[in-house]
């Protein structure tokens, strides 16, 4: 534990926020480092000469902030970066030959920057290039709009219909769009216990509250959803249905059925987050099958083609798609009319369906290495995903391990990212696609796998 004491003396405002205020200075900074042990709530109070209700508001106030978690029976640890709220905490970090990125969910193919030159080349040489200059409707070109509809299709299986797809600023901007356009703030947002920390990010500009929903093997439970609905007015849900992230659980059809049967019956809206069911070789029904008024399908070109397109597809319930139109007006205006050309341009020519299966192969031999160096019974994985869910053994602590990994030159993200509940399971999401290579793909495990079977002593004298 640490000794750390803040200087509050001069900070303004109430004293609870001056002490939140200051953990995150000190995150920051530097004096604070992830892992970190925060002082017991009467210890700090004592030293500050506060009230013990004083810092334990200040902590559930950095908690809320993202930057550190309390553990029951262990204390309270740093868990964020700070200067930024708990939806930025997962960051893409700088190239570092010395670091094996695999904090970086993205699926990697090897024809992604020659495929991006040709497609420049491409847009500088197109006749209509005086068009793509100028503003575009707000829902995207008639030719964009069709082909996210085709590429949803061809992705899901889904016959997705151009006149209710929106094309969007990537995925994070059709999650911001589809939530701006149904919800009001203060309104209720149920979420998988563990998620993609991006839509913390929606929901706190959005100021909606968070209901996190127990997660088992097959994704989320629909009794937990039904329940939740019952009790608190539950306005929208956001789900991962397949190779969920982190724990790469894909849903089963049935459970599929019943979420969309919640959604009926409890109005609620389903927004589906279908970035990764293109790595499937037979994708399940998305839900908006089950629920096509009540139901966004949404996904995008960054994890299937290259994340820097940044074009995304919202599919809306027919009543909604006008809304979520005037949202796309506010936001951005338009998609960037030379990036949604290229992605059209390569779903119309093949140049999709290629890098599709490159990173299908890359996958899977990636996925064979994990299969060799990794205990099997340590992990949650699909062999199509490019990401897998790791549980610690008692002796390691997830902030601990991800510490002394990174000085072991390997980049992995603890549980405690993806948390939306207030306690994370002792386990870490490692993925496979971000690193230029399998060989260092081989390399990293090789390290983590050695980290693993040491005793975590040695490390936390350093970290």
């Amino acid at each position: 534990m640490t000794n750390w004491q803040p200087d509050i003396a001069l900070r303004p405002g109430p004293r609870y926020r001056a002490i939140a205020d200051a953990i995150a200075d000190a995150i920051r900074g530097g004096s604070l480092p992830m892992g970190t042990r925060l002082p017991t709530h009467r210890d700090l109070a004592w030293r500050l000469r506060v009230t013990v209700g004083t810092v334990s508001r200040a902590y559930a106030e950095a908690e809320r902030r993202g930057l550190i978690s309390g553990e029951v029976g262990r204390g309270t640890f740093v868990r964020g970066t700070g200067g930024a709220p708990s939806s930025h905490r997962i960051q893409p970090k700088p190239h570092r030959p010395d670091i094996i990125n695999f904090s970086l969910n993205r699926p990697y193919a090897p024809s992604e920057a020659p495929a991006m030159a040709r497609a420049l080349q491409q847009l500088a040489a197109e006749a209509t290039l005086d068009t793509l200059i100028d503003y575009q409707p707000h829902a995207g070109r008639v030719a964009d709009r069709a082909a996210g509809a085709h590429w949803i299709e061809r992705t899901s299986g889904f016959a997705a219909r151009p006149e209710q797809v929106v094309v969007t600023s990537g995925g994070q901007g059709a999650m911001l769009a589809t939530l701006a356009s149904t919800t009001e703030p203060g309104d209720t947002l149920a979420v998988e216990a563990l998620t993609y920390p991006g839509i913390r990010a929606v929901t706190n500009l959005l100021r909606l509250k968070l209901a996190p929903i127990e997660l088992d093997e097959a994704g989320m439970v629909p009794a937990a959803l039904a329940a939740a609905c019952r009790s608190n007015r539950v306005r929208a849900a956001y789900v991962l249905p397949t190779l969920q992230n982190p724990t790469t659980a894909t849903m089963p059809i049935e459970r599929r059925r019943a979420l969309g049967e919640i959604a009926r019956e409890h109005d609620l809206v389903l927004i589906e987050d279908d970035i990764y069911s293109f790595l499937m070789p037979e994708p399940l029904p998305p839900l908006v099958e089950f629920a096509p008024d009540h139901a966004f399908y949404i996904t995008a070109t960054s994890k299937s083609l290259v994340p820097g397109l940044r074009v995304g597809y919202a599919h809306c319930p027919p009543a909604l798609v006008d809304r979520v139109v005037a949202t796309i007006h506010a936001m951005t205006y338009c998609v960037s009319p030379a990036m949604a050309w290229i992605a059209t341009r390569w779903i119309e020519d093949g140049t999709a369906a290629q890098l599709v299966a490159e990173k299908r192969a890359e996958t899977a031999r990636r996925q064979e290495i994990v299969s060799r160096l990794v205990a099997a019974e340590r992990i949650d994985r699909d062999p199509a995903a490019a990401h897998f869910w790791l549980t610690l053994p008692e002796e390691w602590r997830a902030e601990d391990f991800t510490v002394a990994a990174e000085r072991r030159g390997v980049s992995i993200t603890p549980a405690a990212a993806f948390a939306a509940a207030r306690q994370a399971p002792n386990a870490v999401r490692i993925c496979i696609g971000a690193p230029a290579t399998a060989a260092d793909v081989e390399s990293g495990l090789t390290r983590l796998a050695d980290l693993l079977a040491a005793r975590p002593d040695a490390y936390l004298s350093v970290v």
